[in-house]
C-alpha cells in the first residue's frame, strides 16, 4: 500500500488549523473556516470499495474523508489579499442522499484576527469558484450586525465564472447569495496579475470558470488549485471526477496538467480541502505521482 504523505497518515484525518509559509516578500496562510466530511464513493463515483479498503490511512474512524473549508491569506507589506471566504457560520445536517455529511464553518473572521488582520484590512477576495464553501463569507454579515464582512474589498471571480453563475446555483448557491456579492464583484481575466506577483490562471471543469491562482515570488511559486483537487488521493488519480465536477472530462483534463506544474521544481501546492496536508509537493515514487507534505 502506498502512504501518500509518509508519517503522517494521521494528517489526512483532520481539518488544518492556521498553517504559514513564505515566498520571497510575500506570506501565504491558511485560515481555516470549517470543514465537511466527503462520502469516499458518494464524491468520488469512479472509486470503488476495494478503493478505499486499501487506502485507510485517507478516511477517518466513521469511514469519510476529512476536507478542510477556508480561505487562502497573501499578504504582501501591508496589503493583504483573500483567496476563498469559507462557508461561514452555517451548519448542514448529516443528509443520507448527499455526498457529504457533516458541513461547518465559522471560524474564519476569528482566526484572521489571531493573525492581526480584521475583514477591513483585506483590499480583495479573489474566488476559485462561486460553490458555497467558497463564498460564504462574501454574502454573510459579521455576527452580531447587519455590515458584511468583506462590504470594503474588490471581489474578484472570473468572466466565465460569473457569466454562467446560473450553475452554481444548480449546486447549493442561491440567487441571493450572489446578489448580495454583486455590488463588489470585478470580472478578471486569464493570467490578469490581481495582487502582487499573484495572477488568476483559468482552470474550467469542477465549474465553467473555475480559477487557480499562481502566486510566484523569491524564486518559487505556489498554486491555489480550489477544487481542481479535493483530496490527495486524486494526485495519483487524476481520472477520478468528483461527482460535483461540471465537466467531468474537462476536469480530468485540469488535474493532469496540474500534477505535471505541481511536479515542477520550486514549486508548491495549496490544496483548499487537503485535510491537514494543505500545502505540499508532487513527488514520484515506484508508484507515480504522490502528494507530500511541505515541509515533509
Amino acid at each position: 500500500m502506498r502512504n501518500p504523505v509518509p508519517g503522517h497518515d494521521e494528517r489526512l484525518r483532520r481539518p488544518a488549523g492556521i498553517r504559514s509559509l513564505r515566498l520571497g516578500d510575500i506570506t501565504v496562510t491558511y485560515v481555516p473556516d470549517g470543514a465537511v466530511r466527503l462520502k469516499p464513493r458518494g464524491w468520488f463515483p469512479d472509486t470503488t470499495d476495494e478503493v478505499w479498503a486499501a487506502r485507510p490511512e485517507y478516511l477517518d474512524d466513521s469511514g469519510h474523508l476529512v476536507a478542510g473549508i477556508g480561505g487562502l491569506l497573501v499578504e504582501h507589506g501591508d496589503r493583504a489579499l483573500l483567496i476563498d471566504a469559507g462557508y461561514g457560520p452555517q451548519k448542514l445536517p448529516d443528509d443520507p442522499d448527499a455526498p457529504y455529511a457533516g458541513l461547518h464553518g465559522g471560524a474564519l473572521l476569528e482566526n484572521l484576527a489571531a493573525l492581526g488582520r480584521g475583514p477591513e484590512g483585506i483590499e480583495a477576495v479573489a474566488f476559485t469558484h462561486l460553490h458555497v464553501d467558497h463564498i460564504g463569507w462574501a454574502w454573510l454579515p459579521v455576527p452580531g450586525g447587519d455590515r458584511l464582512a468583506f462590504a470594503g474589498a474588490d471581489h474578484l471571480v472570473s468572466g466565465p465564472e460569473w457569466a454562467r453563475h446560473d450553475l452554481a446555483e444548480e449546486q447549493g448557491t442561491t440567487a441571493g447569495m450572489l446578489a448580495a456579492m454583486a455590488p463588489r464583484v470585478r470580472t478578471v481575466a486569464d493570467g490578469e496579475e490581481i495582487f502582487p506577483g499573484v495572477r488568476m490562471v483559468l482552470a474550467s471543469g469542477h465549474t465553467a470558470g473555475h480559477a487557480s491562482y499562481v502566486i510566484t515570488s523569491g524564486g518559487r511559486r505556489l498554486i491555489a488549485f480550489g477544487d481542481a483537487l479535493h483530496s490527495p488521493i486524486q494526485i495519483g488519480h487524476p481520472e477520478w471526477p468528483a461527482v460535483v465536477d461540471h465537466d467531468p472530462v474537462a476536469s480530468t483534463d485540469v488535474r493532469r496538467r496540474l500534477v505535471a506544474e505541481l511536479e515542477k521544481p520550486g514549486t508548491i501546492g495549496f490544496g483548499v480541502h487537503f485535510a491537514d496536508v494543505v500545502f505540499g509537493h508532487v513527488r514520484r515514487d515506484g508508484d507515480g505521482p504522490a502528494w507530500r507534505a511541505h515541509p515533509e
